[in-house]
């Protein structure tokens, strides 16, 4: 019985205003990095077999906040971001008017983006990466994995059975921790979206001119944490 714990990145300084995408050279900033710190500070008492990591920059700093003190992080290209292609660096709130978004939003199973990655290639490559660490690890491993919000969420819609048109209905914040037990017949969801801050369930403020946020549409690539707002809101 293989347990998951995945580990979203911290914030950058775009996180939920800038599709990153596979942009190289983004840290956390101090936020992120305080987030980082405390995630690892929840996780320091778990024996973690290993601590596996996407390899990009912002997954690796919150991955070597948790493997402190234990071996280094093992990276698996399996785990990065979704490659979105022309998208990547863009605005959110710019997206949002491309005919595509409404597309992602209700039938991302059909999405390939521009020069990039289907949604479902990134499903079958990271959930493909999961099963093949059970086997490394072995059936009793406990380990880590610090990858991205749309990567874990097709993770967490394959545990849950669902299809992958339904994986928006999942939120994944910056530095919470989804806990995931593989056994022999099914996947048992332990822990979703866990952060321990019990306001990111609040409802999302008015938008400008008082007019209260509608929310619907999920943030691609994962947001910066809390109720999703639209699009606009987080340009």
């Amino acid at each position: 019985m293989s347990t998951v714990l995945f580990v979203r990145h911290g914030l950058t300084a775009v996180t939920g205003s800038t599709l990153l995408g596979w942009t190289p050279g983004v840290p956390l900033d101090e936020r992120g990095e305080a987030q980082a710190e405390a995630v690892a500070r929840r996780l320091a008492g778990l024996p973690l077999a290993a601590v596996v990591t996407s390899p990009l920059e912002r997954c690796r700093q919150t991955a070597e906040a948790i493997a402190a003190g234990r071996a280094a992080p093992l990276v698996d290209e399996r785990f990065g971001e979704c490659g979105y292609g022309e998208w990547t660096g863009r605005k959110l709130s710019e997206l949002a008017k491309e005919p595509l978004w409404r597309v992602v939003q209700s039938h991302p199973s059909a999405v390939r983006f521009p020069g990039g990655e289907s949604m479902t290639e990134v499903a079958h490559r990271a959930v493909g990466a999961v099963r093949a660490w059970n086997a490394e690890l072995g059936a009793d491993a406990v380990y880590a994995v610090c990858s991205h919000g749309d990567v874990i969420k097709a993770i967490v819609a394959d545990a849950l059975g669902l299809h992958l048109d339904q994986f928006q209905r999942i939120q994944i914040d910056p530095c919470s921790v989804t806990a995931v037990r593989y056994t022999e017949l099914r996947p048992f969801v332990l822990r979703l979206n866990d952060t321990d801050d019990l306001a990111a369930v609040l409802p999302p403020p008015p938008a400008e001119g008082g007019e209260a946020a509608e929310g619907s549409d999920a943030v691609v690539g994962g947001g910066a944490g809390g109720p999703a707002a639209p699009p606009s809101s987080t340009g």
